[in-house]
């Protein structure tokens, strides 16, 4: 089997370093550092680099269509403007709880995952975000909730809950998701699937903690 190669994109050091998504509209690159609660962007065209710190620890940063970022913070999902300004969309503080990674659905919607900082199982969530802040947790066992994405049809959506060592996939019937089921199981020793991403073809990449 060949190997591909990997690149170096930023030579970045990380306490838990996690999300990284394009911005077209900037030509950046956005990524988080979870528990240093921080948000860095690289511009590949000038080697630009930028550093933010948010309120709290923050489990993705994704860009919003009117400038700026919707985060995935500790006690529920905030707003930056592209001037920095900082607002809750939802606040909903849970002990022991925080977010996790999160993605944006093609309606414009955020789904945002939540996990225990003690890990325990069925202690995280899963929920999609409207833009006015409205919230419609995703009715299933959740542990640590993780990668997100969409076939390119729209009428799938994978999801990850890394302990299971599974990708799942749902239907989507009027933006609700049913029928959750295996996709794909990683093996034992390959690592636990974390990141999630589908591309326009409709294959499903993922990122193995642990693994590759």
């Amino acid at each position: 089997m060949s190997t591909a190669h990997l690149d170096v994109a930023v030579p970045e050091r990380a306490e838990l370093g996690e999300g990284p998504t394009w911005d077209p509209a900037t030509g950046r690159v956005v990524w988080v550092d979870i528990v240093a609660a921080r948000v860095h962007t690289y511009d590949p065209a000038t080697g630009r680099r930028t550093v933010m710190a948010t309120e709290q620890h923050v489990g993705a940063a994704k860009p919003r269509a009117g400038g700026g970022l919707v985060v995935n913070l500790r006690d529920g999902i905030g707003l930056y403007d592209p001037d920095g300004a900082f607002r809750w969309l939802v606040h909903d503080p849970v002990p022991g709880r925080r977010g996790n990674d999160a993605a944006v659905a093609p309606d414009g919607s955020l789904w945002a995952g939540t996990m225990r900082y003690d890990g325990a199982e069925g202690g995280g969530g899963l929920a999609r975000v409207a833009a006015d802040g409205a919230v419609t947790p995703v009715p299933t066992p959740v542990s640590c909730g993780n990668g997100v994405g969409w076939s390119p049809d729209g009428r799938l959506m994978y999801f990850v809950d890394t302990p299971t060592r599974r990708i799942d996939v749902f239907d989507l019937d009027g933006g609700h998701t049913v029928n959750r089921r295996p996709f794909a199981t990683i093996e034992e020793g390959a690592g636990f699937p974390d990141g999630l991403t589908v591309d326009a073809e409709g294959a499903v990449w993922v990122a193995l903690w642990d693994g590759a």
